[in-house]
């Protein structure tokens, strides 16, 4: 009966690992569908409108230098998107503060300055903007805490806000992303928002 049991278990963790590659294989594909979308939509729109403005020779040069501008500003949003520069080159903390500072909420941070394995800080970074993401449009916040700590091997992410709670991960495919990110490398990420009692979204991460 015991070996019937771990047999079970073994038999339903395998499921699990094998929906959570898939999910992160059709999440990566939806994610390259989408990015291409909007570069199509976005800013390639806008350079083929300046090399229209710049053939026809009657548009002042203030008008073009303006759509440039935007488009790249555009083409820097959808670089970030991808992947942060920030990120690369200087790290976690300043690839979050980064975000803290684009967020309409109030954000408090605390992340050290030391480096990671760039797998590790991905998935730290985009637990951080998934979740402050979602703050921002559903929480109705008026801050958030974002705390990065590393102990014992681990590296453990803590976003908090004092919203409303009742987010529920099961029907949130942002979350469950990060969840399959997360495990992937063989983390955890756990949210708690009882309703009325803010969000508590917990990534722990090896980076041993």
């Amino acid at each position: 009966m015991g070996n019937a049991r771990l047999q079970g278990e073994v038999s339903a963790r395998v499921g699990e690992v094998e929906a959570s590659r898939r999910r992160i294989v059709e999440a990566s594909d939806e994610q390259r569908s989408r990015l291409e979308r909007e570069l199509r939509e976005g800013a390639e729109r806008r350079l083929a409108h300046v090399a229209e403005l710049l053939c026809g020779g009657g548009e002042p040069l203030a008008d073009v230098r303006a759509g440039l501008d935007t488009a790249r500003a555009e083409l820097r949003e959808f670089a970030r998107g991808m992947h942060p520069a920030t990120l690369t080159e200087c790290g976690l903390r300043e690839a979050v503060g980064e975000l803290a500072g684009r967020s309409p909420v109030p954000v408090a941070v605390a992340v050290p300055a030391s480096r990671f394995p760039p797998a590790v800080e991905a998935a730290a970074y985009f637990v951080c903007a998934e979740s402050l993401t979602n703050v921002a449009k559903h929480a109705a916040a008026s801050q958030v805490h974002v705390g990065v700590t590393q102990e014992n091997g681990r590296l453990r992410v803590v976003i908090a806000d004092d919203g409303v709670g009742g987010a529920d991960p099961s029907r949130s495919s942002g979350l469950r992303g990060l969840a399959d990110r997360v495990e992937a490398l063989g983390g955890s990420l756990a949210v708690r928002s009882p309703p009325g009692g803010g969000t508590r979204v917990v990534a722990e991460l090896p980076c041993g």
